[in-house]
């Protein structure tokens, strides 16, 4: 080959790597997101703990940590970025409870303690200008774990989980009469271990499993209706499902988003999902370990996730989630 040849073999390959490097570089700016380490929680690393938040104050409690079930209670600030210990939860220790918020309190129950009671249908009120517990009426369904749970200005609403087996009733909580009743009208699958998100009066709730099997149906129910919608199922443009159990899931500036979970081991893959355009996209992975039984705590503008296990490796970490950042190694 004469030097004139070789020189334009040369040529073309490097216009072919540029173009190669470009093509890699837009693939990489389609992935928006970075998540920043906050302040690591104070106590034992856990998973199966549930919490709620209240203006800029995220509370938690209650885990599993491979030996321990807990009842300790704490709250993360999101502005100090702070941990401090409240009252404890009353009643037995457990995982995987249930909470949900009414006019700003707190109320958690349900769970389960396989040291005593399995199941529990136990609930609780809590105070947070009082740092005050208050017993309330036990969940009106059967005692259960693994469930879901939301809460507008006037009532609660939890339902699905496991009980022995897989539910998909729902009961709504009134605490004006301090008493359960079952509503009527979700037609979705089964399930254990899903998750919801709210966006306005539209509460959307996905994933979890029953009998072994990934649930991929996705539903929104209106807090002013009263009323379930089916959606498109739980699925992205490239095939790649945001199916799972055992995930998080949290809301910034009008868009929702799942993490994290099991999906045959734990995941650390984000979905962002966008209600007008019904679609999911793939947002940066969670940084630190997969994970599943983790917590999330959000106002709405900001989300944190915490805690949770990978195998038998009990965490407790925390991270804050900004997706219109690009990902960022030196701010963890």
């Amino acid at each position: 080959m004469n030097n004139k040849s070789t020189l334009k073999l040369l040529c073309f390959s490097a216009i072919l790597l540029v173009f190669y490097n470009c093509n890699n570089d837009d693939d990489d700016d389609d992935i928006l997101g970075n998540w920043v380490k906050k302040s690591s929680f104070n106590e034992e690393a856990r998973s199966g703990s549930s919490a709620f938040t209240i203006g800029n104050i995220g509370y938690m409690g209650t885990g599993y940590d491979g030996d321990d079930y807990y009842k300790d209670f704490w709250s993360y600030n999101m502005d100090t970025n702070s941990w401090q210990q409240l009252s404890d939860l009353p009643g037995v220790a457990r995982s995987s409870a249930v909470t949900f918020v009414i006019n700003n309190e707190g109320y958690m129950g349900t769970g389960y303690n396989g040291d005593t009671n399995d199941e529990l249908s136990d609930f609780y009120k809590y105070n947070a200008s009082t740092n005050s517990w208050t017993q309330i009426a036990d969940f009106g369904g059967s005692a259960r774990y693994g469930t879901v749970g939301f809460g507008s200005d006037a009532a609660g609403y939890v339902g699905t989980g496991y009980d022995g087996s897989d539910k998909k009733d729902f009961w709504k909580y009134d605490p004006t009469s301090d008493s359960w009743s079952e509503i009527y009208g979700f037609g979705g699958d089964k399930r254990k271990d899903g998750v919801t998100f709210t966006i306005g009066s539209d509460v959307y709730l996905g994933t979890g499993i029953s009998n072994g099997v990934y649930e991929e149906d996705f539903w929104v129910f209106n807090l002013e209706t009263e009323t379930w919608t089916e959606l498109e199922d739980i699925d992205t443009d490239d095939d790649d499902y945001v199916k799972r159990s055992n995930a998080v899931a949290f809301t910034i500036n009008g868009k929702g988003y799942i993490a994290c979970g099991d999906y045959g081991g734990s995941t650390n893959t984000v979905y962002e999902y966008t209600p007008l355009s019904e679609e999911w996209v793939e947002r940066t992975e969670f940084e630190l370990y997969a994970r599943r039984d983790a917590i999330a705590f959000g106002n709405g503008e900001r989300a944190f996730v915490a805690l949770g296990r990978n195998g038998t490796l009990y965490l407790d970490d925390n991270m804050e989630f900004f997706p219109t950042q690009a990902q960022d190694d030196d701010d963890n």
